[in-house]
């Protein structure tokens, strides 16, 4: 989500983050974990574009989507 909300490709995203496509494309699909450096890396390119990540509780500082836990 937060990738197609900065309206980056994975090839975009893994050059601005330094991380290997493969990584973006790995984590995406479920199929295996990520470093803590790599997603540090991630997290700090999409905060760069403006994505906001959320913890438990926290509201977003302007319009958005976000998941909501099931009951």
């Amino acid at each position: 989500m937060a990738r197609a909300g900065a309206r980056l490709g994975v090839r975009d995203l893994a050059e601005e983050a330094g991380v290997a496509p493969a990584t973006i494309t790995r984590l995406e699909g479920g199929r295996g974990g990520i470093n803590m450096k790599s997603e540090q890396a991630l997290r700090r390119a999409l905060e760069a574009r403006g994505i906001q990540f959320l913890e438990n509780g926290q509201v977003a500082e302007g319009v958005g989507v976000a998941v909501r836990k099931e009951a």
